[in-house]
């Protein structure tokens, strides 16, 4: 019996001065004990999880800070921070809008355009480029064309995006456009039907004297194997004595899109292996029965802004010997991302894997210290670097692009 009182008061005695030593700072300074601390320390519940946390700091912000705060714009930068947290520029999170325009890049469809790619220009917006077969074209307007005024209104200094937003609409409905052409100083009225447009990803043009065909591949989107079909038809109808394929700023864009290209230079051959995070592996490899005899020599032209899905492209035909690379080194993305729709239209874009090349090369960029670049991406075969501030510089013309004119000689000294 003495013992199991001694116990007691022992433990009481410890509870004691464990409380004492709790609350000793609040009484030294003459402050009330705080007690929701003390109970929180005697409490079984357990402590708050990190999204509970997150839940009750959200709350208390828009509850209590000092000026009303839009739910959706701190949920939003809540998204942002928690990417950003990753330490990776390629894990990101996307609102609304630009989930939507990532969307329309990788399926390579615009819900209501013009079929025309515009540019900045003084009186409004320059067509770069009138999509055949798109509206526009349809209706007349022509590569270099300016749009001054949108349904009656000019457009005259105003950005590239607000034209652009001017000009889109929904599918079926009309948009009316004043135009003016080079040579010819009287504007000229059009009124276009706005429809479905699925943008090219792949241009091309056959290069005289040299015989070589030229081809651009802006990105690897949802229709870019059949317009690469397309263009390759066009090309072939001349007697072809060598292919440059343009991939220069071409940023990547599906695996998928990548692989189905790779397809008609190999068959059933490994593209990429892929390892996740648990280290398990997984391998694509192209698709059988789709290999194009390509009985000349081809040439990739590559440069800094060369990236992800344009890199595997090049780098796989490469180790696989069937190119050669001209220009500067690639950027050197080797990670895989997978998007994940959130429920009012903002996506996710998580980095899940890292890809190696069939050779098992990791091209993944390293920066030294200063965040400048240090390693990675792919080295052309043969290295020619640009002057970016040249005036004379034009991407596709050989005498004004001296990474083309270079895989011309490469290809014409291959013939003797």
């Amino acid at each position: 019996m003495k013992t199991a009182l001694k116990i007691f008061g022992f433990c009481v005695t410890l509870i004691f001065c464990f409380g004492f030593g709790f609350a000793w700072r609040n009484i030294r300074h003459w402050e009330p004990v705080d007690k929701d601390a003390l109970a929180r320390l005697f409490s079984s519940q357990p402590t708050q999880s990190p999204e509970q946390i997150f839940r009750d700091s959200y709350n208390k912000i828009l509850a209590d800070y000092e000026r009303p705060i839009v739910p959706k714009d701190l949920k939003y930068a809540g998204m942002e921070g928690l990417m950003d947290a990753m330490g990776d520029p390629h894990t990101m999170f996307l609102p609304p809008a630009d989930a939507k325009e990532f969307s329309t890049e990788t399926k390579a469809k615009l819900a209501g355009g013009i079929g025309a790619k515009l540019q900045q220009d003084a009186l409004g917006a320059k067509t770069g480029r009138v999509f055949e077969g798109g509206p526009a074209y349809a209706a007349g307007m022509r590569d270099g064309d300016v749009i001054t005024s949108v349904d009656g209104k000019s457009v005259a200094g105003m950005r590239l995006d607000d034209i652009v937003s001017k000009i889109k609409g929904e599918a079926g409905t009309t948009v009316k456009l004043l135009v003016v052409r080079v040579g010819d100083p009287t504007p000229k009225p059009y009124t276009i039907k706005r429809q479905e447009i699925t943008i090219p990803t792949v241009d091309s043009n056959y290069l005289t004297p040299s015989g070589v065909g030229y081809m651009t591949v802006s990105s690897f989107s949802e229709p870019t194997a059949e317009q690469f079909d397309a263009e390759l038809a066009k090309l072939e109808k001349h007697q072809l004595k060598g292919l440059v394929i343009d991939l220069r700023y071409n940023p990547g864009g599906l695996l998928e899109s990548a692989r189905e290209m790779l397809s008609r230079f190999v068959d059933s051959k490994l593209v990429v292996k892929m390892k996740f995070r648990e280290g398990n592996e997984e391998v694509a490899k192209t698709y059988p029965g789709l290999v194009h005899d390509f009985n000349y020599p081809v040439v990739i032209l590559v440069n800094e802004d060369s990236a992800s899905a344009a890199e595997i492209f090049a780098g796989a035909l490469r180790d696989y010997k069937l190119v050669t690379l001209v220009g500067s080194h690639t950027y050197g993305k080797a990670s895989v991302q997978n998007v994940w729709p959130l429920t009012d239209g903002s996506s996710a874009k998580i980095t899940i894997a890292r890809y190696y090349l069939p050779s098992g090369q990791d091209i993944g960029r390293k920066l030294d210290e200063y965040g400048e670049f240090k390693t990675g991406g792919l080295d052309p075969d043969i290295r020619v670097d640009m002057d970016g501030f040249d005036q004379n510089l034009t991407l596709g013309v050989p005498a004004r692009d001296p990474q083309l004119q270079k895989a011309i000689d490469y290809i014409l000294s291959r013939q003797r």
